[in-house]
Formats: structure tokens, sequence, C-alpha cells
């Protein structure tokens, strides 16, 4: 199970909230595309579910939730693991800082497609 929190912090700035957008639809087919990998790399997983709030997250609370149950505890904390990177180097969803005075957007070092450009 990963269940990924909002921090109230970043580089010294109190966050506020955070903000996430998404390509929809895009990112509902990149999830699917994710849950088959896992069953295709770990056969024995029985369940999977992956959720990313979109919208206002308030701080302490959860943005994204994956859960994945198979008979052995190596291949969920791996299939875990694969879905939390996997989901944040492909799936387009953008997420927004808000500070007390500011906004920053914030791109994921994961992510391919930012990395093509530097």
């Amino acid at each position: 199970l990963c269940l990924g929190t909002t921090r109230n912090n970043f580089e010294g700035k109190k966050v506020i909230h955070l903000e996430y957008e998404a390509y929809t639809s895009m990112a509902e087919t990149e999830i699917k595309k994710i849950c088959r990998d896992v069953r295709q790399k770990w056969p024995s997983v029985k369940h999977i579910a992956v959720h990313h709030r979109l919208g206002v997250v308030p701080i302490t609370e959860a943005s994204v939730i994956i859960a994945v149950s198979s008979p052995h505890r190596a291949e969920s904390l791996e299939a875990v693991m694969y879905c939390i990177n996997t989901l944040k180097a492909s799936v387009p969803i953008w997420k927004k800082e808000i500070y007390e005075d500011e906004y920053s957007w914030k791109e994921n070092k994961e992510c391919f497609w930012a990395n093509s450009e530097k």
C-alpha cells in the first residue's frame, strides 16, 4: 500500500494546499496500462487499485493511493513501487503547489517528456 500525502512545506516555503490537473482520458489510459504491466510482471498479483485525486488537496490529505494484493508480500511491494514510479513518470497529471503568497507548478523529475527537452 502506498498512500501519498500532501506535505506542508517545500524548500522552506509553507505549502497551503496542492492543486492537481490532468489530461483525464489519457491519465486513465496510462493507469490502466500500468495495471496491465503489473499483471504481466507479477502474475501472482490478485488485485490492484490506483487512484489519484484531482483538484484541491489540503495538506496532510492523500493525493494518491496504490494498493496491490498478492499471496506474497515481496510481489505486492515491488508492484506498488513500480506503480508509483511509473505513474509519476508517465501519467499526465500536473501539480501546483500553493504557498502563502505565491504558487509554483511542479515537475516530476521522473517524467520522460520533461527530461527530453533538457
